[in-house]
């Protein structure tokens, strides 16, 4: 099966509403032609699930900045005021996820894992709203799964099967994110042919891709 497509094609995938899971740590590892794609649709009412909010110009920031995200769901957004300032003022709402558990929570979306105890957060604001279980006297919070409509993810190389390898820190997300969406679209920088990857550096199966998009 070929899943090479345009980049257009892809980018039109993309509906007012839906929730996106982005690849990328501090913008590195993330698809920014395809960031710059959604700025230039102007989709809206977006739900972001990326472990950070990029800078104001870099990364998801470039849809924050654009009033485009109703709801991210990240780790930490002190890279970018502009999110900050957002957060605060109410225009958009802001799930701050410890690191281990957003990993975990997305890694149990793509998996079929129903939740998993961690100890993370017990007796703090991420306890609020979540149950509390005690194991050997110990108590640990029940973390459910993260999915997402679509996720956007940049690799290195990628074949038309979907077959994606990544370079160094770029791995970040993009992997377990591959697995914890509907559809799932991948941005490469080198296209090989069927075969021309080896299948032991591959990082992500082709059978988790719907799309590749030669960048």
């Amino acid at each position: 099966m070929n899943k090479v497509t345009s980049l257009d094609a892809a980018m039109n995938l993309i509906k007012d509403g839906m929730s996106i899971m982005v690849g990328g740590f501090m913008a590195a590892g993330t698809p920014e032609p395809f960031m710059d794609a959604l700025v230039a649709r102007g989709v809206k009412d977006l739900t972001i699930i990326c472990n950070d909010a990029g800078f104001p110009d870099k990364g998801v920031g470039k849809l924050i900045a654009n009033g485009q995200v109703k709801h991210l769901m990240a780790t930490h957004i002190g890279l970018n005021p502009m999110a900050g300032k957002l957060m605060n003022s109410g225009a958009m709402k802001v799930d701050l996820i410890p690191q281990g558990t957003f990993a975990e929570r997305i890694r149990a979306g793509g998996f079929g894992i129903g939740g998993f105890l961690t100890p993370t957060g017990v007796g703090t604001v991420v306890a609020e709203g979540k149950q509390v279980i005690t194991l050997d006297g110990r108590d640990y919070l029940l973390e459910l799964p993260l999915k997402a409509d679509v996720a956007l993810l940049k690799a290195h190389t990628g074949d038309p099967m979907g077959n994606l390898v990544y370079r160094r820190t770029t791995k970040n997300f993009n992997i377990p994110m591959a697995a914890a969406a509907e559809t799932t679209i991948a941005l490469v920088d080198e296209l090989a042919e069927v075969g021309g990857i080896d299948p032991d550096v591959v990082h992500t199966p082709g059978v988790f891709v719907n799309y590749v998009v030669k960048g």
